[in-house]
């Protein structure tokens, strides 16, 4: 215990220092001004926050240790000996959580997990009943997010023939979506009797789901000059304003993706709302996920090789999850898990699985560091 406890003592020598310094920075106006250096620092100081404010708990605690110990040597009246030993059991007890506590907030955090999510889902191999499924996951989506009390808005969707959507993008806004939304990236399956089928035959269908964070403006730089700029009338619901009003956007840049050197036009559509200017603010931040997503894809990569885990690699091959409506069964296939609310679960009553995964990916963290 004592070996432990000094190794992690070490690693925190010069924590608090660092937290003091950035606090000072960040109300600097030269770096109120540099907005990269700036969101960078304040990040960090949230993050040093915590592992300060538990470096602060582990002193405390590790001081109680000591002072009931060395009570224990020098009381000889009863009762005293008996609340000491009692504050050194509680005491040793609460140690060994912290001390774990204390080493994954030690562990640098991806950059990406604060970010804001864009969301989505392809109706896979199934025809019609895939495309149902994907609205289905759709569905599942919108009220986890709404129950986390993030905003969710679909920004574009293709419908399919059956119902449901051959394609739909939902953009998530909120406190760490990307960090727990990573996890849904991935092949969803779906067995079960298909609302086409006649014969009652159980059918097996796909849906892939893509979790990318969100770019910011500083993510990554666009010339705003090349965008071309169109505009049209949006279909659909939305009364006699969607027939008269060209409110619908779509944009067309030329890109040249540095990872492979070839240039590609991008093609971007927005009717989210019936306000063109919004619908231009929206496509411009789907442009820009969309090309931090291809500019990041080698770091994306080199996680998942260091990791060895398909937990939270985004790898969006990978079938994930299968969910079997005769059995009612939900299962996923990274951490061999498997429950009996398929109900509730697409429902959106999500977390749970999700909660599995972050242990198992902390798990592993703290294995591949070595503490």
């Amino acid at each position: 215990m004592l070996q432990t406890e000094n190794s992690l003592m070490s690693r925190l020598d010069g924590i608090e220092a660092r937290f003091e310094e950035i606090s000072t920075l960040i109300t600097d106006p030269a770096v109120i001004a540099d907005m990269k250096r700036y969101v960078r620092l304040t990040k960090e100081y949230k993050d040093l926050g915590r592992l300060v404010e538990a470096t602060r708990r582990y002193r405390t605690l590790l001081g109680n240790i000591d002072e009931a110990r060395a009570l224990l040597g020098t009381e000889s009246d009863p009762e005293m000996r008996e609340r000491a030993k009692e504050a050194l059991d509680a005491a040793t007890a609460a140690l060994p959580s912290l001390e774990e506590e204390i080493k994954l907030l030690l562990i640098p955090a991806d950059p990406e997990d604060a970010k804001n999510a864009i969301l989505e889902i392809r109706g896979g191999t199934g025809g019609d009943e895939a495309a149902i499924f994907a609205g289905d996951l759709c569905k599942m989506y919108i009220k986890y997010c709404e129950s986390k009390g993030w905003n969710v808005a679909i920004t574009s969707a293709s419908e399919g023939a059956a119902g449901g959507y051959k394609e739909v993008v939902l953009s998530v806004t909120g406190e760490g979506v990307y960090g727990v939304l990573k996890y849904e990236s991935g092949v969803h399956r779906v067995q079960r009797v298909p609302a086409t089928e006649t014969q009652g035959r159980v059918h097996t269908s796909a849906a892939t789901v893509a979790v990318l964070p969100e770019a910011e403006a500083f993510d990554v730089e666009i010339n705003e000059g090349e965008i071309k700029w169109d505009t049209f009338r949006s279909g659909g619901a939305g009364g006699q304003n969607v027939n008269k009003v060209e409110s619908g956007v779509r944009l067309r840049y030329m890109w040249k993706n540095p990872n492979t050197g070839v240039s590609e036009e991008i093609l971007i559509e927005c009717t989210e709302t019936r306000d063109q200017p919004k619908n231009k603010e929206r496509a411009l931040s789907r442009l820009r996920t969309f090309i931090y997503d291809k500019e990041h894809q080698k770091y994306l990569d080199d996680i998942a090789s260091r990791r060895k885990t398909l937990v939270s690699t985004g790898d969006r091959s990978a079938k994930i999850r299968t969910y079997n409506y005769p059995q009612g069964r939900i299962t996923d296939h990274r951490i061999n898990y498997t429950i009996y609310n398929l109900q509730a679960f697409v429902d959106g009553d999500i977390q749970d699985v999700i909660d599995h995964l972050i242990v198992a990916e902390n798990a592993e963290k703290l294995k591949s560091a070595e503490m």
